[in-house]
């Protein structure tokens, strides 16, 4: 039979005390953080996916990569364009300041670009030098100075490409780990696959040649936003256009030259509409531009703007200097004067007012005031 122990009261008992736990816990931080990660990551995938307005993705993206790394600035060189053969920065980028001699386009064919399609990795500028031939330029990404540059892969694509600005110190430095890396590829690769849903309906939403939204397209965004100013009480514009005497350039010069005119229109339209607006291709030589919180007198401020543009400037075909005009026709919806309920109507008050410009000798602006509403007679 076992002798029983006795333990006499000068007996030093911390040497049995439980050892200390601190490993135990920060273990159990670790895993606490990567379910948080994850968690985290699902509700990007969610955000970004559920996300199929182009600029409206891109921003998302920068604000996710600029909370998920603590960095002040982010910018993503991207194919903006269907038939782009250049990744752009453009203004997609946040928090960056841009040296005004430098253009942010690096064309698809550039060493840096195969150098970092070749490595599905996270880069540092110096890392991307040791790629490359020695005294590649690669001053479209030096002056960002990024600590950063992560590609956006999505199968075996590269759709872009993101540059990541200062980083803060989070308490542990302002060093990349491994796990920092291995998060921002993953928030990358969600941000590929948004990308590439985007471009997929900018692609079924916009006339090939124009490169202007269709007009299914347009009446969809016009239908959200008229919901939007009605309940908001906010004014909301639409402008229509007609090039004048279009058919003449088709029978004189061709329809090449007539595609050269409606792509040239077309780019003017652009260039005169903010972020928030709409431009699209009507039909045929129409076009119409939904201009979101935007008041009488600013919406024929715009019109007659692009009027001028347009009066002015020097198209070009073939040698052959071409004179171009169009007439517009505005519309707006303002709840003190105007109270249209659907976009149906609002572009058909501006249609009206498109056929009084052409009745009353082309080249001119018509706002539709409450004699052109109520006119019987019905457009051409």
């Amino acid at each position: 039979m076992a002798e029983d122990i006795n333990i006499s009261e000068d007996v030093d008992l911390s040497s049995l005390a439980i050892p200390d736990n601190t490993f135990v816990q920060e273990a159990v931080d670790q895993y606490e953080k990567r379910i948080y990660d994850l968690q985290q990551l699902l509700e990007i995938s969610r955000s970004l996916c559920s996300t199929l307005e182009y600029s409206t993705l891109i921003e998302s993206i920068l604000y996710t990569s600029m909370c998920q790394m603590h960095v002040t600035g982010a910018g993503i060189f991207v194919l903006d364009e269907m038939d782009s053969n250049s990744y752009n920065l453009s203004s997609n980028h946040t928090g960056i300041d841009l040296d005004p001699s430098i253009t942010y386009s690096i064309p698809t064919t550039s060493p840096i670009i195969r150098a970092i399609f070749r490595n599905n990795q996270t880069f540092t500028v110096q890392q991307i030098k040791e790629l490359l031939p020695k005294g590649t330029d690669i001053k479209e990404i030096e002056s960002l100075h990024p600590t950063l540059i992560v590609p956006l892969f999505h199968k075996n694509r590269m759709n872009g490409f993101l540059v990541l600005g200062e980083r803060l110190d989070i308490g542990e430095g302002v060093e990349y780990t491994s796990y920092d890396k291995d998060q921002i590829l993953s928030i990358a690769s969600l941000a590929a696959v948004a990308i590439n849903n985007a471009a997929l309906l900018e692609k079924s939403s916009t006339d090939m040649m124009t490169h202007l939204k269709l007009k299914y397209y347009f009446f969809n965004m016009l239908t959200d936003k008229l919901d939007l100013a009605i309940s908001q009480k906010q004014p909301i514009a639409v402008l229509m256009f007609d090039i004048d005497f279009f058919k003449k350039f088709n029978d004189t010069w061709g329809h090449a030259c007539g595609d050269y005119v409606l792509k040239s229109v077309a780019k003017i339209l652009k260039q005169n509409t903010r972020a928030q607006d709409t431009a699209s291709r009507y039909g045929g030589e129409e076009f119409t531009i939904m201009l979101p919180n935007t008041t009488k007198e600013d919406a024929m401020s715009v019109a007659e703007r692009i009027r001028k543009q347009i009066e002015d400037n020097d198209f070009v075909y073939e040698d052959q200097h071409m004179k171009v005009t169009i007439s517009i026709g505005c519309a707006v919806y303002d709840s003190t004067y105007n109270h249209v309920d659907s976009p149906k109507i609002l572009v058909e008050q501006a249609d009206k007012a498109l056929y009084v410009s052409k009745r009353s000798g082309r080249n001119r602006v018509t706002f539709a005031d409450d004699e052109v509403i109520n006119s019987t007679e019905v457009p051409q």
